[in-house]
């Protein structure tokens, strides 16, 4: 009788929240108040709000309640989300684009059509990339100030391949891997897919709070860590050298695997050494062109300790069997001719113009960001809600992330982030400022 009672409640509440009785927002009683009301044990009336959470129907919050979700809200706002509809200003996914980039590629395939190395790009190429290519690489990663012979380095199909090469090949279903509190999403995907658990370290403010780190150590098996040490998505920040010395030597003790995201490093002017260059026997560096050139251009790299390049290797003879040739030979033409390095300067002067349009557009609104990043975290005021907030921008033809892709905790806090590159400066600005009035009229 008790079971059919708490499945014909859980029924009720469902209808009334998708039948808009209960709006979005709307803040439902208390454990206590509804077990109450029903007559229900305080257990069954929790059993009820869980299997409404569960729907996707409710999101409970410590210290605030159970609160009805905006369940128009597309769903998995952030890596699985569709890519923004015609009309739609994109803050979700960042895809920063220069002008003239459309005139290089088209220089780069006319060369390539009058090299003689034409016909070696038809047929299959080695596993981790040819020599040579490998080598061009290398010589590029010294600029991030990691030296690495071309032996370690392997070319993949942009860095989140080589995240998923690295997982396959180093960790095991049931593996524990620490991670940021709030991190990456396509990390966050790699790790259901493969079984992982993700534990979540809180932030210190400005980078992880490895005390917590090495407590957690401690008390669990934990197998690695995955970082964003320099540009880190969402947060911006940039850990100090004594932070990345301090992960280091936990990681040392504790005998861990470093698994560093590189991605938005280009963006950060004269960060220190990578982790892969302060413990380079124990850590995976990733990286890639995406950003930094285009996304469509998914070449990416990984530099790993000699024991585990054939490892790493077969994962990539699983996956795609080589980077396709032709994206490979422009890839490595642009880094051998300069264009690299010139298109990441001019990505970070654009990155800091728009942070400044940022800054302007939003100010009264505390933000967190670095101010070279083509992204940056909003959180809310108390009386805003994020799901909310986001259907609202919707609305107004905005698209942004809230902070449920990112987290990796059971708290979520109610925070925007917002990527700045996608767009064109003048059509950010008007973003920006529905982004602004949208949360005022929501904390107000």
């Amino acid at each position: 009788m008790a079971h059919a009672r708490y499945k014909r409640l859980v029924d009720v509440f469902a209808a009334d929240i998708r039948a808009g009785v209960l709006t979005p927002g709307t803040r439902l009683p208390t454990h206590r108040q509804l077990a109450a009301k029903e007559g229900l044990a305080l257990v069954t009336a929790s059993r009820v709000y869980a299997e409404l959470e569960a729907m996707g129907l409710v999101s409970g919050e410590t210290g605030r309640g159970t609160f009805v979700r905006e369940t128009a809200l597309p769903p998995g706002q952030g890596i699985d989300q569709h890519a923004a509809a015609a009309g739609m200003i994109d803050l979700n996914f960042n895809y920063p684009s220069l002008p003239g980039q459309t005139r290089l590629l088209s220089d780069a395939l006319r060369q390539l059509a009058s090299s003689g190395d034409l016909e070696a790009l038809l047929r299959y190429q080695p596993h981790a990339g040819r020599q040579h290519e490998r080598a061009i690489v290398a010589r590029h990663l010294e600029c991030r100030g990691l030296s690495v012979e071309a032996e370690r380095i392997l070319i993949v199909s942009g860095a989140q391949h080589g995240l998923a090469a690295t997982v396959m090949t180093l960790l095991h279903p049931g593996d524990v891997v620490a991670t940021d509190a709030l991190t990456y999403p396509g990390f966050k995907v790699l790790a259901e897919a493969h079984r992982l658990e993700l534990v979540a370290i809180p932030s210190s403010g400005d980078g992880p709070d490895l005390d917590a780190l090495d407590q957690l150590c401690r008390n669990r098996r934990v197998r690695a860590v995955y970082t964003m040490p320099t540009l880190h998505n969402p947060m911006g920040w940039v850990m100090r050298i004594g932070q990345r010395k301090k992960l280091v030597s936990i990681a040392r003790q504790h005998g861990l695997l470093i698994i560093e995201d590189a991605a938005y490093a280009f963006l950060a002017e004269d960060a220190p050494a990578p982790l892969a260059a302060l413990a380079p026997e124990t850590t995976v560096y990733i990286s890639g062109l995406s950003k930094s050139i285009a996304t469509g251009l998914r070449v990416g790299f990984v530099a790993v300790p000699p024991q585990w390049v054939p490892m790493i290797e077969r994962a990539i003879r699983a996956t795609t069997w080589n980077t396709p040739s032709v994206m490979t030979a422009i890839a490595c033409g642009w880094l051998e001719d300069g264009t690299v390095t010139r298109l990441e300067a001019e990505k970070r002067s654009d990155a800091m113009c728009r942070q400044s349009i940022a800054r302007e557009a939003l100010r009264g609104l505390h933000y967190v960001g670095h101010p070279a990043s083509y992204f940056l975290w909003l959180p809310l005021p108390d009386e805003a809600r994020a799901d909310q907030v986001a259907m609202a921008l919707l609305h107004e033809n905005v698209s942004v992330s809230t902070a449920e892709p990112f987290a990796t905790s059971e708290h979520v806090p109610h925070a925007i982030r917002l990527a700045l590159g996608s767009v064109d400066v003048d059509t950010l600005k008007v973003a920006l400022e529905k982004v602004k009035k949208i949360i005022g009229d929501y904390a107000y």
